[in-house]
Formats: C-alpha cells, structure tokens, sequence
C-alpha cells in the first residue's frame, strides 16, 4: 500500500500544480486587460511590449505576494 499511496501523493501533486498554473495564465491576461483598459481610459497608446511588460510585473508580484507566508502579523502575543 505504501507505493500506492505514494503514487497518489505525486498524482495529485502533480495534478495541483497543473491547476496552479493554469490560474496564473488567467490572471496574466486578465491583468493584460486591465492593463489595456486602464492605459485607454488614461488617454494612453502604449505599446503591445509594456502592455506585456506591465502586467508580467503585476501578475509575478501578486503571485508572490500570495505566496508568502504571513506569518509575523499573525503573531497575536505582540499585541497583550
């Protein structure tokens, strides 16, 4: 059983990280999006390059910021 078990595990690690970066390409072209038609509403023409440029910076940022671990704010004893 513990091959199985293991096979599993990978199975569904493999599967999750599969999933993960399927929703960051969504989150980069929804950022794309807004990058465009936020750059529109200001009057702006930019280019298809710092359109990308942008939203790969927003899209890694926000990807790492999710990552992060929060783990000092959480620490409720520094505010007794």
């Amino acid at each position: 059983m513990g091959f199985l078990e293991s096979f599993g595990t990978l199975a569904s690690c493999i599967i999750a990280a599969l999933i993960m970066l399927a929703f960051a390409i969504l989150s980069f072209f929804v950022t794309v999006f807004i990058v465009q038609v936020g750059a529109g509403l200001a009057g702006y023409a930019p280019s298809g390059d710092f359109v990308v440029l942008s939203a790969a910076l927003l899209a890694t940022g926000t990807i790492v910021a999710g990552a992060t671990p929060m783990t000092s704010l959480s620490d409720s004893s520094e505010w007794y």
